[in-house]
């Protein structure tokens, strides 16, 4: 019996109405909760007045200059408010559209940096396997996301030299905290052999996302990391597209770890996907370091710096910082992953529920106890997605963050502003959709054992 989920091209998908919180209607007035903010984005819910409001106001008075000729109030209050919220001396912001353009744009600056110092070897990066850092090549070439690389190997750097930290399915068959970090050892030992002259940064998810459903490094991870950053003059980047703008708990998921990355990347939840928009944020010792030299960063793209899009990025900042989302976040995430580890209890195959804060990850397998995987052919992840949407909840794809890729997950990552209710409904269909396809796939277990 065949359990294989093919795409069928001719398919279309459900056409969005509109969208209101935590929902969103089809045409056919069909209500979906958003149990992923779209793509771990909407991070406000949908339709929220208080930030639409400046946004009107914005349209009538500019919604574009090129930004070598002009800049805008909404794009320096931005970078203030930006320079603000976040730790440390990340102080200056270099805005562009996107997620990828933003990692491109850090890497750029990173070789700029160690040009500006004499160092112009400095042009390798060292990055880990089972990560995504975005879909354009200098971002694709850093990630470890073997279903998103395969097509364009031969196009790309071969930046992963490490492996991630999984806690779940650890390498090296230790456990946190006696581990004590084995995991970074491979960075360590990665440095060693590109060498330190030419590696100008070391660029991660402080919780990997698509790439590993919210794997967690253990505590102590990040700091000696960047303790062989700071030895080997390699700069730290912390991806944080994903985990940023207050989602795990504080404004960068970094600083669980009480870590400062050199550079910062934000995306998604900084706009909230009120409009495109993302950031490179870089300390003061960076931008010295170029101000005193070229004086000029060699990046940018036409709409960077947009003022429409920065005055939507500064409204959702202004919300988060007003209402404290980070801080919900933390206790919500708390109250939902207490809660799918209830469900965990009551289901054969999830396997494992990791994460931090608003960004949880759930692993599927056909055994719990030997964390034994599902067979690709059994798509269970895409069966579960289908489900719950079903059903009328809307989940994100994720890889299990397995060498080389297989497995079965998912994330789970609601609007920040969720209420307690949304929060009950959303396990509620969760556990319904698991509970229909665990019971499919045992079916379909028990047949092919009896042809066998």
């Amino acid at each position: 019996m065949s359990f294989l989920i093919k795409p069928d091209f001719h398919e279309s998908y459900p056409v969005v109405q509109y969208a209101k919180g935590s929902y969103i209607f089809d045409q056919s007035g069909k209500r979906y909760l958003d149990g992923c903010s779209g793509a771990v984005t909407c991070s406000l819910g949908h339709g929220a007045s208080e930030v639409i409001a400046p946004l009107k106001e914005q349209l009538e008075a500019v919604s574009f200059v090129y930004r070598s000729q002009f800049t805008s109030e909404p794009a320096e209050q931005l970078a203030e408010l930006l320079a603000e919220v976040l730790p440390a001396d990340l102080n200056w912001s270099f805005f562009v559209n996107s997620g990828s353009e933003a990692v491109e744009t850090a890497m750029k600056i990173a070789v700029q940096y160690w040009q500006e110092k004499g160092q112009n070897d400095k042009t390798i990066f060292l990055s880990r396997w089972n990560s995504y850092h975005g879909i354009t090549n200098g971002a694709l070439s850093l990630s470890g996301f073997y279903e998103r690389r395969y097509r364009f190997t031969q196009m790309l750097h071969k930046y992963p030299a490490a492996s991630a930290p999984n806690c779940y399915r650890c390498p090296y068959k230790l456990s946190a905290p006696a581990c004590e970090a084995a995991c970074v050892k491979e960075v360590e030992l990665a440095v060693k052999r590109i060498g330190k002259s030419f590696i100008a940064g070391f660029v991660a998810e402080p919780v990997i996302g698509a790439a590993g459903a919210a794997m967690t490094p253990p505590d102590g991870y990040y700091k000696r990391v960047k303790e062989i950053c700071e030895e080997n003059e390699i700069l730290f980047i912390a991806d944080e597209v994903m985990s940023g703008a207050g989602r795990t708990g504080k404004m960068l998921a970094v600083e669980h770890w009480g870590v400062t990355p050199d550079i910062a990347v934000l995306g998604k939840g900084i706009s909230a996907g009120y409009s495109p928009i993302a950031a490179a944020v870089i300390t003061d010792r960076i931008m010295n370091t170029i101000k005193n030299g070229s004086g000029v960063i060699m990046s940018g793209h036409t709409y960077s710096a947009n003022p429409f899009s920065a005055a939507a990025a500064l409204s959702v900042l202004r919300y988060i910082v007003k209402h404290d989302l980070p801080r919900q976040a933390e206790t919500k995430g708390i109250k939902l992953k207490t809660k799918l580890r209830e469900a965990m209890k009551q289901s054969n195959i999830i396997g494992d529920i990791r994460g931090k804060g608003m960004l949880l990850g759930v692993e599927f397998v056909a055994d719990q106890k030997s964390k034994k995987i599902f067979p690709s052919t059994m798509s269970m992840s895409a069966r579960i997605i289908a489900e719950a949407k079903r059903r009328g909840l809307l989940i994100y794809p994720a890889q299990a963050g397995i060498d080389g890729g297989g497995g079965d997950a998912v994330i789970i990552a609601p609007p920040l502003t969720i209420s307690e209710t949304e929060l009950d409904e959303l396990v509620q269909l969760f556990k319904e959709a698991v509970d229909m396809i665990e019971k499919q796939a045992e079916k379909v277990i028990r047949a092919d054992d009896a042809v066998q």
